[in-house]
């Protein structure tokens, strides 16, 4: 790709969900914007979360207030401007003899349900387990819960799609595109590319995420970026064990608690870890980790998952803050801002998905103050859809969707849904241009889509990031789209890093 005329108002390293909000806010208050990324966009740690936009119930514990009323707030402007890949999602809190007590519960469910406004987002509830669907799924042995709701993501797809919204706006999004070196010259940021290009610009982000210390040190020859801790979280994929739309939030007895998340219709995601690594590439899932997970959703399962269950393994690794004393519970999820005196540059440390847009916001309130916020009320590409006035993102994309599956009845609803719920809004044009070659699962002019408008370059760009259709088409099928890459035979997907997969036939 030609890097287009120079130097820009400003070039981020890192196109992660961070790196990827603060382009997409930028070019949409005309700056001139580049954001380049070692790897394909969001492919660490911004495609291996937990996909929750949530406040952290848990974090009420170490009286993160602030924090969790800010992503609760942003749970809200999530919900609204990105329909398409987000969507209110009930967790079922037990109840469990020897851990928190009913009231602590109680107070906790309470204060997050008025810590800030809520729109679409119901309250919470105290529920009997003897009489609720979601009981069946849990040991006879609990019976008392709370019901509360916070939000689901497709974490991958809300990167691309603010970097869709960045391009569109002028950005320059260049992803497989490593830094060697940025150094500051005439009062430039000059910045070495490793494929032998360059480019200039005035101000300098370094949105690297577990690996900004690393950038700022190597890269920028900057010695005052703080230190990371460095955190890995694992996450497992079984058969589903949901037997209807609600999550559950477990307590353990050493204090953690786990998530597990009905996920992509057949299974059910659990996670996450924590455990220190040195380095970003260091971090894989390890057998005893998946135990953990195991043990920790048996504790509380009717029917208990084996080593069998498990079709797909993932980790990323959380850029924290390192706070002296504080262990993997306590350790902020914040994010901090580092100024690099008198160079024009700053450091992302920490943060977490659901503030990725406040956390652009506050960026722009240093380098651009007299600028406008803008990102709040403008829907990202997918959730441009018509809306009645004052309709909420989720009401007008439900409708959106019954209308566009009415309006193509020659294609099967679920595949409608399925675009419409990936690519949102485009969906439509997709459907009307027809399809073209069916892979086995995976249509041709899905494939054109993604690498003319997405960036994916290679068969695991698609079917891990972004669409996870990877958990649910046979071995022929990833073949094939890997063939209409251009990769080789013999080695039909690039693993994506972090990831481990269990099915025969794919290890």
């Amino acid at each position: 790709m030609n890097v287009p005329s120079q130097p820009f108002d400003l070039a981020i390293i890192g196109a992660g969900i961070n790196g990827a909000g603060i382009a997409r806010d930028a070019a949409g208050r005309g700056l001139s914007v580049a954001i380049l990324d070692a790897s394909d966009v969001g492919g660490a740690t911004s495609s291996a979360s937990t996909k929750l936009i949530h406040g952290g119930l848990r974090y009420l514990e170490y009286y993160a207030f602030g924090l969790v009323r800010k992503a609760l707030a942003e749970r809200e402007v999530l919900l609204d401007i990105a329909p398409h890949i987000t969507w209110p999602q009930p967790f079922v809190l037990p109840h469990a003899q020897g851990m928190r007590p009913v009231w602590m519960l109680r107070l906790g469910t309470f204060l997050y349900d008025h810590l800030a406004r809520r729109e679409v987002v119901p309250g919470s509830a105290r529920i009997d387990l003897r009489s609720e669907r979601a009981g069946r799924a849990l040991d006879t042995r609990y019976r008392t819960a709370f019901r509360y709701w916070d939000g689901w993501v497709d974490d991958a797809r809300l990167v691309v799609e603010n970097l869709k919204d960045a391009a569109a706006r002028g950005a320059t999004v260049l992803p497989r595109t490593p830094v060697a070196r940025a150094e500051r010259v005439d009062g430039l940021w000059q910045l070495s590319l490793a494929d032998g290009r360059s480019i200039a610009a005035h101000r300098l982000i370094n949105a690297a995420g577990p690996w900004a210390e690393d950038v700022a040190r190597r890269v920028m020859g900057l010695n005052d970026a703080p230190p990371l801790r460095l955190v890995q979280g694992s996450h497992i994929i079984t058969r589903r064990v949901h037997l209807g739309r609600d999550a559950f939030m477990l307590q353990q007895p050493d204090g953690r608690i786990i998530f597990i998340i009905p996920y992509e219709q057949d299974y059910s995601l659990i996670g996450t870890t924590e455990g220190d690594v040195q380095r970003p590439e260091d971090a894989k899932v390890s057998d005893a980790e998946v135990e953990y997970l195991l043990s920790a959703a048996n504790r509380y399962l009717a029917r208990p998952l084996t080593q069998d269950d498990v079709l797909h393994r993932f980790v990323g690794v959380r850029p924290l803050i390192l706070e002296s004393g504080k262990d993997d519970k306590e350790t902020t999820r914040d994010y901090r801002l580092v100024e690099h005196p008198g160079l024009d540059a700053m450091t992302i440390v920490g943060g977490k998905i659901t503030t990725y847009r406040v956390l652009a916001e506050d960026v722009m309130a240093r380098i651009a103050p007299k600028s406008k916020r803008w990102t709040g009320k403008a829907p990202l590409p997918g959730g441009a859809i018509d809306r009645a006035k004052g309709e909420h993102g989720q009401a007008a994309f439900k409708r959106w969707l019954e209308q566009l599956q009415a309006r193509e009845a020659n294609y099967d609803p679920k595949l409608v849904k399925r675009l419409a719920m990936t690519i949102g809004a485009p969906a439509a044009d997709l459907l009307a241009g027809g399809l073209g070659r069916n892979f086995g699962g995976v249509f041709e002019a899905e494939l054109d889509y993604f690498k003319a408008n997405e960036w994916a370059q290679s068969s695991a760009d698609v079917l891990w990031r972004r669409t996870k259709l990877g958990l649910h088409l046979d071995g022929a099928a990833q073949a094939e789209v890997a063939r209409w890459f251009g990769e080789e035979p013999g080695d039909l997907r690039e693993i994506p890093a972090g990831h481990r997969f269990a099915r025969p036939g794919v290890d």
